[in-house]
Formats: C-alpha cells, sequence, structure tokens
C-alpha cells in the first residue's frame, strides 16, 4: 500500500483527505488558525492604540496570513491539520519567521520583543487548539494500534522517511 498517497491518508481515516485525525477539516483548521492571527493584531493594534480600521488591520495581519500559508505548505498541514506534531510545530515556527521578514521588507517594526511577543502568542493559539484537540473524546477511544500507525504513515514524507513518536 502506498502510504504517501491521498487514498491511503483517507482510507485509513474514513473521512477523506481534507480532514484530519480529529475529525477537524482543514477549511476549518486554516480558519482557526487565520482567525487567532486577526486576534493577536486586533489586540496588538488596540494596545497600541492603533485602532481598528479594515486597511490598518489588514496592513498588519497581511504579513501574518502569508507566513501561516507558507507553514501550512512546509507542514502539509491539509495531511493532519488538528495534528500538534508535526502539524503546529512546523506551522508556528514558519508563520512567525516569515511574518517577520515581510514585514522588515515592507517597512513594519520587528523590535526583538515584538518577535518574542508573536512567537508566544502566535504559538499559543497555534498549538493550544491543537492540544485541546488531543484532548477530545474522540482521541481517548481511538485504539492506540491506531494512532500509531496512522502517526507513522503521516510523517514520514516529514522526517524523511523515519516517524515520529507522536502519540496522537
Amino acid at each position: 500500500m502506498d502510504h504517501g498517497s491521498p487514498e491511503g491518508s483517507s482510507a485509513s481515516t474514513g473521512s477523506g483527505a481534507s480532514s484530519g485525525r480529529r475529525g477537524v477539516p482543514a477549511a476549518a483548521a486554516a480558519a482557526l488558525d487565520a482567525s487567532w492571527l486577526l486576534v493577536f493584531v486586533a489586540i496588538g493594534r488596540t494596545s497600541h492604540t492603533e485602532g481598528l480600521t479594515v486597511p490598518g488591520v489588514l496592513r498588519t495581519v497581511w504579513p501574518f496570513w502569508v507566513g501561516l500559508l507558507v507553514g501550512w505548505l512546509v507542514a502539509r498541514a491539509w495531511r493532519r491539520p488538528a495534528a500538534l506534531v508535526p502539524t503546529g510545530v512546523l506551522v508556528w515556527p514558519v508563520c512567525v519567521a516569515t511574518a517577520m521578514v515581510l514585514r522588515a521588507v515592507s517597512g513594519q517594526g520587528v523590535a526583538g520583543a515584538f518577535i518574542g511577543v508573536a512567537l508566544a502568542f502566535v504559538g499559543l493559539g497555534l498549538l493550544g487548539w491543537r492540544a485541546l484537540a488531543r484532548l477530545s473524546p474522540g482521541a481517548a477511544r481511538r485504539p492506540a494500534a491506531d494512532r500509531t500507525s496512522l502517526d507513522h504513515r503521516a510523517h514520514d514524507d516529514v522526517a524523511g522517511g523515519q516517524g515520529w513518536d507522536d502519540p496522537v
């Protein structure tokens, strides 16, 4: 059986290629991620009295949304959108790093303190909801053997053929 094909992964989960093992569709996971970035920007703009105008928010959030897209592509997040490892731990730093580069080249601030705050807040959101998904009642009922076989198959491409030890 070809473990790298979409057919192999969707047949195992029974939920189609667009959904994760927790039953979170890729579109919903992307919306959660993008919404968290919007919350981050709204809080930041409010705390710096920059206002919440649509142009202002879009000017601030676009580097993070582009970073999120790059992170999703690097992690192939659509394959396991709710996975903490590798999806969350790859998407998070790629998103922030890309956003900082884009902010720098577009003339927006990238002070050290801001990078730290962005890493912490974005990490809290992008990793937080995925960690909560691991605690869902459906996660506890899934047989351990099923979780292990899916994890190693899903991580083969990211880990260069070596499975990761993420139990979920």
